[in-house]
């Protein structure tokens, strides 16, 4: 059963000078209980995609298509039933810590909020509550008499993590949550994810310009390149044996531990992400693909089957298959 479906969601940012696509008919669905990952440059719309997902964008964004959070669509959402569904039903763990936290406010207040706010539990409940999710998180509990200008940048973000499980959500969004932390931190907060994640059986959505992250916590992957989802499939799949060149760019990006010649010379991708507001024609990634053929500037390839489960939108995927 499908906990979360994208039907053909787009975001339009208006501007002074004009409209922005930011999201370009993006289609999915994330299984209950499963972790989907969405991967991308920066500017690739994967942010705003998962601020579309809880109707979190500024008030110059149109969204359009359908989201449908356990069969409801959260677009069709009165206020009431919005602040009803965030937190309790989906939560988020926001890329920047210290912007998500209140500077003035102890941890402790912060992560008690949502609890009382969705009237889940008495302030003595809360209390305990919070030194469990502290615990969870790998936090002492009088961490929660804290300020987060008293905390480190992995230990904001475990704090977001457990404001994120205060309600006990069907679903967490986690908009890039290891940016800003170094190595070892980084995997001590992926592997926390992961282990939380597996636990108690909550869906993930997990936002990263890293397949190699992702493909280690999520079991399917989706990659966005301009506002459209270009590959989507089995994260080790997609990861190992890319079918879209973006998506074989992005695999390529980051070294590979114990391989010296990777690690000597990592793969890059030239060019820039085109301007939302002056897309190429055709496919857009054709400006910069290395094995573009006659019609990507004309034809824009939308996906097409490449295996089980599996789709990726590129002129040679339709020729292969077309051939066959």
């Amino acid at each position: 059963m499908s906990l979360l479906e994208l039907d053909d969601v787009s975001v339009t940012y208006r501007i002074a000078s004009g409209e922005v696509p930011a999201v370009r008919g993006v289609s999915l669905k994330l299984e209950a209980g499963s972790a989907l990952g969405v991967a991308g440059e920066s500017g690739s719309g994967k942010s705003t995609l998962a601020m579309a997902l809880m109707r979190l964008l500024p008030a110059d964004a149109r969204v359009g298509g359908r989201i449908l959070l356990g069969g409801e669509d959260v677009l069709a959402m009165k206020w009431g039933r919005l602040r009803a569904v965030r937190w309790a039903e989906a939560s988020i763990v926001f890329q920047g810590a210290q912007h998500g936290l209140n500077p003035v406010r102890r941890i402790g207040d912060q992560i008690a909020e949502p609890m009382l706010v969705h009237g889940l539990a008495k302030p003595d409940v809360a209390r305990k509550r919070v030194a469990e999710l502290l615990d969870q998180v790998g936090l002492p509990a009088w961490r929660a008499r804290s300020y987060p200008h008293e905390l480190s940048g992995g230990q904001r973000q475990r704090i977001m993590i457990a404001m994120a499980l205060a309600c006990e959500p069907r679903l967490i969004i986690a908009d890039e949550p290891t940016t800003a932390l170094d190595v070892m931190v980084q995997a001590q907060v992926l592997t926390l994810i992961k282990d939380l994640v597996a636990q108690r059986g909550i869906s993930l959505i997990m936002i990263s310009h890293d397949l190699s992250v992702l493909a280690d916590v999520c079991g399917r992957l989706a990659v966005m390149y301009a506002g459209r989802i270009v590959e989507n499939g089995p994260s080790h799949e997609v990861f190992r044996d890319a079918r879209h060149p973006y998506s074989k760019a992005l695999a390529a990006a980051f070294p590979t531990v114990g391989d010296p010649l990777s690690r000597m010379a990592p793969k890059g991708l030239g060019g820039d992400p085109p301007d939302p507001m002056h897309l190429p024609s055709g496919c857009a990634f054709h400006p910069r693909c290395p094995i573009k053929a006659d019609g990507c500037d004309t034809l824009d390839v939308e996906l097409w089957p490449v295996g089980e489960r599996r789709t990726a939108a590129c002129v040679h995927v339709r020729t292969e298959l077309e051939g066959s």
